[in-house]
């Protein structure tokens, strides 16, 4: 379980296959085998670590279903350890399982996001929703996405800075509104049931 609060900016050293290599430090101050840490919202295992590198393998659902699978060597990616119970809760729950992917239609300090259909029912206004592993407020809900307002020192510590039109970006919607349709599906419309549990997946298109 993540906050969305994101601790380093990372780099992509390398990607050998499904292999893929990453430069931090702040990250790496308590790492062993086997400990998850959150790359642009997508939880990955430490397989490997040095002390300014570590590890992780990807598999084929997580290219499938992230923007991981569009990094290339020397990207910047948020990073982010697991939140302790001791800890604050700065953002809000995150659980690392990219949803699907979105694509900026607008970038910051305005970002706009274009979404999967079926995914916009989860957003609402002053609602939190997740980009890329950062805990964003949503200013705006659209009939295809949504905005968000961003404040300088989001954009210095995190990959909005650089983000530009047509970048895809890793969405993971609020989970408490996924768990409160589940506990109210028995009183839904069959026909809105069918389409509760359906996956989300793939990139929106323009049309």
């Amino acid at each position: 379980m993540f906050t969305g609060i994101v601790e380093e900016l990372g780099r992509i050293e390398s990607l050998d296959g499904s292999r893929m290599r990453i430069g931090a430090h702040v990250v790496l101050a308590d790492v062993t085998l086997g400990a998850s840490i959150a790359v642009n919202g997508c939880c990955l295992t430490v397989v490997e670590f040095g002390r300014d590198y570590w590890e992780a393998d990807l598999s084929e659902e997580t290219l499938e279903r992230t923007s991981l699978r569009f990094l290339r060597s020397g990207d910047q990616v948020n990073l982010e350890r697991p939140v302790r119970l001791e800890d604050r809760l700065g953002g809000h729950l995150v659980q690392g399982h990219v949803d699907a992917v979105g694509v900026v239609v607008r970038p910051a300090p305005d970002l706009q996001v274009r979404m999967p259909q079926d995914l916009l029912r989860y957003v609402v206004v002053k609602g939190s929703v997740t980009i890329d592993g950062v805990s964003l407020t949503v200013v705006e809900v659209l009939d295809d996405g949504f905005t968000v307002a961003l404040i300088p020192h989001t954009c210095e510590v995190t990959t909005f800075g650089t983000r530009q039109q047509g970048d895809y970006v890793n969405l993971e919607v609020d989970v408490m509104a996924k768990y409160a349709e589940r506990l109210l599906a028995g009183y839904l419309p069959q026909s809105e049931q069918s389409s509760t549990y359906s996956n989300h997946e793939g990139v929106p298109t323009d049309e």
